[in-house]
């Protein structure tokens, strides 16, 4: 019996699924929306919240921390410079996740993330769900996500009137 056994197995072994939620989370900060099963949305969801925690609270050991549950390694190999920024521009997690991803959140208690039920996948009939930051504009990366007021927003036929033009 599995009383008291909250962890989802997901059909994978303990070591497999750790790198599997890994790997989601990190795509998850990189582009801070993913589409995955429910099942595996709900696994991922409290790695992703406990990472947000830890990049709240800062530090160097919580940085460490953060890169060992995420399997967050530098790149391999030497690397000219060029290539090390733009790793650490684009790839570099725990800076995304410490540096864009915390700073955004630090006003809010917790839930970060959330989950919107999409489709069933058509191969098994799996429910699709999409996993996102809450509160983060998703286009432009990091800060909160910015609403235009209604009477800035133009109406459409103007829109498409002066792109004709």
């Amino acid at each position: 019996m599995r009383h008291l056994r909250r962890t989802a197995k997901l059909g994978r072994t303990g070591q497999h699924r750790n790198a599997m939620l890994a790997n989601l989370v990190c795509s998850l900060i990189k582009h801070r929306r993913v589409t995955t099963t429910l099942a595996k949305a709900k696994a991922a969801r409290s790695v992703a919240e406990k990472m947000v925690t830890l990049g709240k609270k800062g530090g160097v050991s919580h940085r460490r921390l953060a890169a060992a549950r995420l399997r967050a390694h530098g790149p391999q190999g030497a690397l000219r410079k060029e290539e090390r920024k733009n790793w650490r521009e684009n790839d570099d997690v725990v800076r995304i996740l410490f540096d864009e991803i915390a700073p955004a959140f630090r006003e809010r208690q917790g839930g970060y993330t959330r989950i919107i039920k999409a489709h069933q996948r058509q191969g098994d009939a799996a429910q699709v769900a999409i996993l996102e930051f809450v509160e983060m504009n998703v286009a432009g990366g990091a800060g909160p996500a910015e609403t235009k007021p209604a009477a800035e927003s133009k109406p459409k036929q103007e829109q498409t009137a002066g792109a004709s033009a």
